[in-house]
């Protein structure tokens, strides 16, 4: 009988050693202290590494199969993890969650959940299982993304069970898929250890291969720094108070500026505006008639380059602060004692995108507003100008009032945009574009 077809599925809410065996689950308001997973104990391997393991499923999809694929699959990497971290593996399922639709997903829309979890229990790791399509943001579908920066995984099955002409030929508990599916997870998990394609065994570029029957190891080139990173796992922040969270969030950042600068890197920020419509449409419209106004110009040519740069400066900061908040873009949205430190790297590294974000849409905006200056405005009309000491006008002033013309812009685009949670959330780059 294949092995995953002879799982025992208890409850939801239960921890596994990797052989399978069940450990007690803990309340739900304590933090995790049953026995670690495999052959150590908590003062030979030091803190447990906690996983919770996610499942949201498709309106009306059979549960069960993918709740016990999800757990087999958790099993099936602890080993090799465990192995290679030199560290203890707990797992922790928790109960289904159902979604609105069968629609694709990106991997941001679950991170909300994953969040809320991380820091009800806490979790270090969280790995959400689901069976509707995961897209990239080029709207590739994908077997599963991970964010090594909020320690989350996503795995699809959609594509785990379907060949390249998209007919579905396998089943959930077929050994082909569950070795594959365990593979993936091994490999994903690796990326939020910072390893990479390059470091060679199980993550080499992942592709689903049918004979698989059990899970790549790591290069022993790479152990060494996965047990490195195994042993720094943050520990969670318990205090209350806003002064107190906003210091953890700057401290977060000074011990982890790398990770935080590398997901802003690749997370194309300044392009944003471009996927919010309606965010770059409440920019672009009051400033097409501004540069029309003639108090508009007043203030512009009046002002001098250090107003406008510490106004237009002001004013990208401001619009990203409103933005998070009112739009409730901050980790976890519902109120926790546990702050965890890699939850603090992603609010800061949502803030800094945002920021990225506005600055592009300034540069959008100011774009336009110079063409306008340039080509349409007619040049002689400012000789006349009444307010002028000088009768000219010459390529700083107009850089000028159309630097001030696309800080209003900036302003009005936050504050009237209507960016809606979920659309916002689709384009932030926590995750890695390719499993």
């Amino acid at each position: 009988m294949d092995d995953a077809q002879a799982m025992n599925h208890e409850s939801s809410d239960v921890d596994r050693n990797p052989s399978g065996g069940a450990v007690p689950q803990f309340n739900e308001a304590d933090q995790p202290d049953q026995p670690t997973v495999g052959d150590w104990t908590d003062d030979e391997a030091g803190s447990p590494i906690d996983v919770g393991v996610l499942v949201a499923h498709s309106p009306g999809g059979d549960v069960e199969p993918l709740r016990s694929f999800a757990e087999q699959m958790a099993r099936d990497g602890i080993e090799e993890l465990a192995a290679a971290t030199d560290a203890a593996w707990r797992i922790h399922c928790a109960d289904p969650d159902s979604l609105t639709d069968r629609a694709p997903r990106r991997p941001s829309e679950f991170l909300d959940e994953a969040a809320l979890h991380m820091t009800k229990r806490p979790y270090d790791l969280v790995v959400v299982v689901t069976d509707v399509p995961l897209t990239t943001r080029e709207e590739r579908s994908v077997e599963g993304l991970a964010s090594p920066l909020a320690r989350v995984v996503v795995v699809s099955t959609r594509r785990l069970l379907r060949t390249h002409d998209r007919e579905t030929v396998r089943a959930l508990d077929s050994p082909a898929v569950r070795w594959n599916a365990a593979t993936l997870l091994v490999h994903l998990l690796g990326h939020v250890f910072r390893a990479d394609h390059g470091d060679g065994g199980v993550m080499a570029p992942f592709s689903f291969d049918p004979s698989r029957r059990s899970v790549p190891p790591f290069d022993a080139d790479i152990t060494d720094h996965l047990r490195g990173i195994a042993t720094r796992i943050p520990q969670a922040d318990v205090s209350r108070g806003r002064l107190r969270r906003l210091a953890f969030h700057v401290v977060s950042l000074v011990r982890n500026p790398g990770i935080v600068a590398a997901t802003l890197l690749q997370s194309r920020a300044p392009l944003l505006p471009f996927s919010l419509p309606r965010l770059s449409t409440a920019a672009v419209t009051p400033t097409l008639i501004l540069v029309f106004s003639a108090e508009a110009w007043d203030v512009g040519l009046n002002l001098t380059n250090r107003t406008a740069a510490l106004f237009a400066i002001g004013s990208v900061i401001a619009a990203a602060v409103h933005l998070m908040y009112v739009q409730r873009l901050t980790f976890p949205r519902e109120r926790s004692q546990v702050f965890t430190e890699h939850m603090a790297l992603v609010n800061v590294t949502v803030f800094f995108i945002l920021v990225a974000a506005m600055m592009g849409l300034f540069v959008l905006v100011g774009s336009i507003m110079l063409l306008i200056e340039f080509a349409v405005f007619p040049s002689n009309l400012m000789t006349n100008w009444p307010s002028l000491e000088e009768p000219t006008v010459g390529l700083v002033d107009l850089v000028r009032v159309g630097a001030f013309i696309s800080t209003l812009g900036v302003l009005s685009g936050a504050l009237a945009g209507g960016t809606e949670n979920r659309m916002a959330l689709r384009h932030l780059a926590l995750f890695r574009d390719r499993p």
